[in-house]
């Protein structure tokens, strides 16, 4: 029961944090929002005001927010039922780059509650441990010894990727690391070097290191807090889009793959019962990081130029800007529409992906 209340409650402020950047855009754009629905299936609750329908309902695993004149949702009469001309309120009336900014602004309102949760979390000081890339300690035969890296030496980057934090290195070795050196570039008193290190691979991790433990611990203050949340909300940036990246290339195996049963079960509640025996702040601190990486991949999911996600929206809005004149709508929401089904199969072979995870492990 725990892990279902906490499911629901991460997963709706993320759905919510979506859906209000949408609604917010289009109510300052003067466009009608004829919906604002959190979750999916049928209604639970819902109510209307000012024109548009609060919804909630059954199933929290989505929400929507829905204008006048997208896909070719017209206002209805509510005496007659007939369908209304499009009035001054709809999508389609709207300018175009209000429209890319109202569909624009749910995945970037993912990014802000990114960032609220990580500074939040940057503010847990004696909680949340935060470590710079600096090496505390040079492993005994490891990579690092052998390229002639040193306590006390700070990773910049790998390969020309920027290193801020000390996860980021196994990130990169987990995700981006193809075998052979890595051209690392560290800086040790102040000067900047760059050295070939070839990382050795170790049995207890089950893949390959570059010999440098732990990072230097910091407990970051004033302004310093602003830096090092946007350090922890980029870090699941890069992991998102890295493990995307791994799973279209056919790098990632069904068994890595989650829908919202599997993340109920397998992220939320085998967290919680990991966490809570280290009391209520561990517990706080691992649902706000959670929240945070499914806030960051709902984001980036729905920017992918997919039709009925944002990003397939974002699309046809760019084409209207090339063109000249936007697409047919009833085109477009045929586009959508197929896209959409496309999205309720693939939900239903998650669906069963995800059984098959928990029940047959």
């Amino acid at each position: 029961m725990v892990t279902l209340i906490l499911f629901i409650v991460i997963f709706g402020v993320v759905v919510i944090a979506h859906e209000f950047g949408h609604f917010l855009i289009a109510k300052a754009n003067g466009i009608h929002v004829v919906e604002f629905a959190v979750g999916m299936g049928p209604n639970i609750f819902s109510v209307k005001k000012r024109g548009t329908k609060y919804s909630l309902k059954l199933f929290p695993i989505g929400g929507a927010c829905m204008f006048e004149g997208e896909d070719g949702l017209a206002e209805k009469d509510e005496e007659s039922g007939e369908v209304m001309e499009p009035g001054p309120g709809s999508f389609l009336k709207a300018k175009v780059w209000s429209r890319i900014a109202t569909v624009a602004a749910g995945p970037f309102f993912n990014f802000i509650l990114a960032f609220i949760i990580a500074f939040i979390m940057v503010n847990m000081t004696g909680i949340i441990a935060i470590r710079d890339p600096v090496a505390v300690q040079v492993i005994e035969g490891g990579g690092a010894e052998a390229a002639g890296l040193q306590a006390g030496d700070r990773i910049i980057s790998l390969n020309g990727e920027r290193i801020c934090l000390y996860q980021e290195i196994s990130l990169f070795i987990q995700t981006s690391y193809q075998g052979g050196e890595i051209q690392v570039e560290y800086e040790r008193d102040g000067s900047r070097h760059t050295v070939a290190l070839t990382p050795q691979y170790d049995a207890e991790y089950g893949y390959p290191l570059l010999g440098i433990s732990n990072g230097d611990l910091v407990e970051p203050k004033g302004f310093d807090t602003l830096r090092y949340a946007w350090y922890e909300m980029r870090y699941s940036v890069k992991a998102t889009y890295k493990s995307l990246g791994m799973l279209f290339g056919g790098r990632v195996s069904r068994q890595d793959v989650a829908g919202p049963v599997g993340i109920a079960v397998n992220v939320v509640g085998a967290t919680y019962e990991a966490a809570k025996e280290y009391g209520w702040e561990s517990v706080l601190l691992s649902m706000l990081n959670i929240t945070l990486m499914l806030s960051v991949n709902l984001g980036i999911l729905n920017l992918l130029p997919i039709p009925a996600l944002d990003g397939g929206r974002l699309v046809f809005l760019l084409l209207e800007l090339i063109r000249g004149k936007p697409i047919p709508p009833e085109k477009e929401g045929m586009v959508h529409f197929v896209g959409l089904i496309f999205f309720m199969v693939l939900m239903v072979f998650i669906f069963f992906n995800d059984l098959a995870n928990i029940f047959m492990k």
